[in-house]
């Protein structure tokens, strides 16, 4: 456990990995929330 870790999220920043413990942001999930917030008005 710790920086070593692949699984954990601190270990995943460390080596500069991504995954479920630590997902990347992207641009296209933020525009299909926006797009989910404009249909349910």
């Amino acid at each position: 456990m710790g920086k070593g870790d692949k699984k954990t999220r601190r270990g995943k920043i460390f080596l500069g990995s991504f995954g479920n413990t630590r997902p990347k942001k992207s641009k296209v999930r933020k525009e299909k929330r926006d797009k989910a917030k404009a249909q349910a008005k």
